[in-house]
């Protein structure tokens, strides 16, 4: 007797459209490694850049995979484990290739914090999508900093310094508490708003795309300017992150009691 198959057999082709999310998350991947290469031949400028390169393609990759519907396991795992290393990884060999090794082993600790968090809040992240349903992936909001952000708050004083290099920007104890402030906000409770589940209103459509092209003609000018105040925008946003977040949470309590009353009625 023929022993009948439980399972229907795995496709031996799939399409190439399909592979394009994770073809970007292994360049997000390239970028952030290669600003380490950056980083250990003194061009720091250069590994800024692949690490906002890297940003870039981790903002893609995720939109493509919803756009084309082809979310997997496996381009999950890799979206974490790129994110790691281009958010996490290479923003602290970068600082401590540029200023944190003149600490000696001491210098190296806040290093080590910040990479441990951002293993820590990716792994925290995998684990409350995977229980996470779909009415709650629509919420704007994180939990803790993303590892995109906090590299961004990690690399503003490098940033500051590009543009005035007679600062004390590369002072040792300024970037240690960038770094050990950044690392421990990724472990945090504190909610940060999420563009992904954000959604804009019909009428603010046209003033955020000319916003936009507003924001990239002054990157073409001004790059690290640009990015300077891009960045304190961000981090002057999350108090208003935390307000944002409590008053939804009163909003949703209010909804779901109401529900419950007119249930009982």
């Amino acid at each position: 007797m023929k022993r009948r198959r439980s399972q229907a057999r795995r496709p031996n082709h799939q399409s190439f459209t399909r592979m394009i999310p994770n073809f970007l998350t292994l360049l997000n991947l390239c970028a952030g490694t290669t600003a380490i290469r950056f980083a250990l031949s003194d061009r720091f400028e250069e590994a800024v850049a692949a690490i906002l390169l890297a940003g870039v393609l981790d903002l893609l990759d995720g939109g493509m995979a919803r756009l084309l519907r082809a979310g997997s396991k496996l381009g999950a795992e890799l979206d974490s484990l790129a994110d790691l290393v281009s958010f996490g990884v290479a923003p602290g060999v970068m600082v401590y290739a540029w200023t944190m090794h003149t600490a000696g082993g001491i210098g190296w600790v806040p290093t080590l914090l910040f990479c441990v968090c951002a293993t820590l809040r990716l792994a925290r992240f995998n684990i409350a999508q995977d229980n996470m349903t779909e009415p709650q992936r629509a919420y704007s909001f994180f939990t803790g900093l993303p590892t995109p952000g906090a590299a961004g708050i990690l690399m503003l004083p490098m940033v500051l310094a590009f543009q005035y290099p007679d600062g004390a920007f590369n002072n040792v104890l300024l970037n240690g508490a960038f770094m050990v402030g950044a690392a421990l906000m990724m472990v945090s409770r504190v909610p940060t708003f999420s563009l992904k589940g954000g959604r804009v209103p019909h009428k603010y459509v046209l003033p955020m795309l000319l916003l936009f092209c507003l924001v990239v003609g002054f990157a073409v000018e001004a790059p690290w300017a640009t990015l300077t105040v891009v960045m304190v925008l961000y981090m002057a946003s999350i108090p208003f992150s935390l307000f944002a977040h409590r008053r939804q949470q009163r909003r949703l309590s209010a909804e779901l009691a109401s529900t419950q009353t007119d249930g009982g009625a």
